[in-house]
């Protein structure tokens, strides 16, 4: 194997998986610290996530809105942009997806509203990002900035539509009336019934399986298509990209706006798939866990999809571990993203010398 190949499985396998136990690793040590023994936490953990039919349907529910997230934040990744605006892309995002469901004839076949929410919350995410993509390529104002501003003003807006427009008669809750059956992505056990077989009941919807899509979808986009070459090239040099003909500002906007529309699927998982109605902070913590798994999946949407598996474990399984540990808060879950994150993130290349000092050496020759 050539050192360049070496180097690849370094980069690409051997440090997100070095990073991740190191993050395991502070877990276990902040569970001693509050006086949980981690292996016991541990087997809760998983059995949580695995060990029952239910507890799988949930934690692949929570795995199909990190996939999501985490493709948008790939998507920018590659261009040379941090977009830290999934929150407020997925919220908006989702307010397409329930305008279609509210507002199309419900008389409509299901093969054809669904498909127009999925296009609903395409849109309307990308909407939500192009005035930062805009503001960056023509105006020079940080993409980080502009899309955590345009995450607080997302959350006013809903706040205000969801209250003062789309509340529905005689309700007091912030929150829509219900959508049409035929604005219902089929569930998944309701599918499996229809089969002939009986599985647990679980929020897991065909939205599990569109994530997927979308995953291939951007995979062939950005590795076999000429937007895809042209979205890498600015993003690994902005010099070379003007050389070659590319234009990068066209390439930001083009670019965020894409972003913008894989976090807007949220919305057809969260909203058509499981709520069947618009309602305030659904898409609570999954635009910034779509970082972590962005971090994680090295950018690639397969270890966007393994990464995203994980994030549903720790969602499903932490969720249970908090309820069968008294001592346990269900915010260890934000410990353990956020000691991923900087174990992913911040300390991304801590074991890259030594990895490649003992399997990537430099031969004498070179």
């Amino acid at each position: 194997m050539t050192r360049d190949r070496r180097l690849s499985w370094i980069n690409g396998l051997l440090l997100p998986l070095f990073n991740v136990l190191t993050a395991f690793l502070a877990t276990a040590i902040v569970f001693i610290l509050i006086n949980v023994n981690p292996i016991e936490a541990t087997k809760i953990l998983i059995y949580g996530a695995f060990g029952y039919e239910e507890g799988i349907g949930y934690t692949l529910y929570y795995t199909t809105n990190f996939i999501f997230t985490g493709l948008a934040v790939a998507v920018a990744f590659h261009a040379g942009l941090f977009n830290i605006g999934g929150e407020g892309q997925a919220y908006v995002g989702g307010l397409g997806t329930a305008l279609v469901a509210l507002y199309i004839d419900p008389t409509l076949s299901a093969w054809l509203i669904i498909p127009l929410g999925i296009s609903g919350g395409l849109l309307f995410g990308a909407m939500w990002a192009i005035i930062p993509a805009y503001l960056q390529a023509y105006r020079g104002s940080h993409i980080v900035i502009t899309t955590i501003m345009f995450n607080f003003l997302a959350s006013a807006l809903m706040v205000y539509l969801l209250v003062h427009v789309l509340r529905e008669m005689g309700q007091m809750s912030p929150q829509s009336k219900d959508f049409p059956d035929s604005a219902w992505i089929p569930f998944v056990h309701d599918v499996f019934a229809g089969m002939g077989y009986k599985i647990a009941e679980s929020p897991l919807n065909l939205s599990f399986i569109i994530a997927l899509i979308f995953s291939a979808l951007v995979w062939f986009f950005l590795w076999h298509t000429r937007w895809g070459f042209a979205i890498r090239a600015t993003g690994k040099s902005n010099d070379a990209a003007v050389y070659s003909g590319i234009n990068p500002k066209k390439i930001i906007v083009v670019t965020m706006c894409i972003s913008g529309a894989l976090a807007g699927l949220v919305g057809i998982n969260e909203l058509m798939g499981v709520q069947h109605r618009l309602l305030l902070d659904f898409n609570y913590g999954y635009g910034f866990g779509g970082i972590a798994v962005a971090l994680m999946g090295r950018n690639h949407p397969i270890g966007i999809i393994i990464a995203a598996l994980l994030f549903g474990i720790l969602y499903q399984g932490g969720m249970d571990l908090a309820f069968e540990m008294q001592s346990v808060s269900r915010h260890i879950i934000v410990v353990m993203q956020g000691l991923v994150i900087l174990f992913c993130g911040g300390l991304e290349y801590l074991y890259r010398p030594i990895l490649i000092r003992f399997l990537a050496p430099i031969e004498a020759s070179e």
